[in-house]
C-alpha cells in the first residue's frame, strides 16, 4: 500500500536572503531527484513547480512538503540514499526546531493524493496521540537499514 508523507517547517530566513539561497537555489534539483526516484508517485506543487507558497492553515509561517510513495522503504532510499540526504543534514542551518514533531506518513490507498487538509490533520493526529496503525514516523519502522547508517555516520 502506498503512504503519504509530510513535512513541515519554518524558514529561519526570507526566500531572498542569501543565507537560504542553498536551500532555495537547489529546490528544482531535489525535487527533481524524487520525480526519477523509484516508488516516487506524487508531491504536491504550487505554480512555481515547488510548494513554497503552499501554507497550513494552522500555521501559515510553516512550509509543506507532501508526497506519495509507492512503499516507506522507497522514500526512505529517496531521503536518505540520495543526494537529498546532504540537504537533510543541513536543516538546522534553515530551520529552527519546531518542539513538536514536523514529520508523518500514513497509508493511503492506490490513487489518493492527500490534500494539505488531510496532512495538517494526520500531522496534529501523531502530535496529539503518538503513532499508531493510522500514521506514524520513521520509529515505526526499525528495521531500515539506511536511516540507521545515515543516523550513525
Amino acid at each position: 500500500m502506498p503512504i503519504a508523507e509530510v513535512n513541515v517547517a519554518r524558514p529561519r530566513y526570507d526566500t531572498e536572503d542569501p543565507r537560504f539561497a542553498d536551500f532555495v537555489d537547489n529546490l528544482d534539483r531535489i525535487n527533481g531527484l524524487a520525480e526519477r526516484s523509484i516508488g516516487y508517485i506524487w508531491r504536491l506543487k504550487d505554480e512555481d513547480d515547488t510548494a513554497m507558497s503552499v501554507r497550513f492553515t494552522a500555521d501559515p509561517d510553516l512550509i509543506i512538503n507532501l508526497s506519495v510513495w509507492a512503499s516507506v522503504e522507497d522514500l526512505e532510499r529517496y531521503v536518505f540514499g540520495t543526494l537529498h540526504h546532504r540537504f537533510y543534514e543541513r536543516r538546522a542551518e534553515w530551520f529552527p526546531p519546531l518542539g513538536e514533531r514536523h514529520f508523518a506518513m500514513w497509508p493511503v490507498a492506490d490513487g489518493h493524493l492527500p490534500d494539505v487538509a488531510e496532512a495538517e490533520a494526520r500531522l496534529a493526529q501523531l502530535n496529539r496521540e503518538g503513532p499508531s496503525d493510522d500514521v506514524f514516523g520513521w520509529e515505526a519502522f526499525p528495521g531500515l537499514k539506511l536511516r540507521r547508517e545515515k543516523a550513525c555516520a
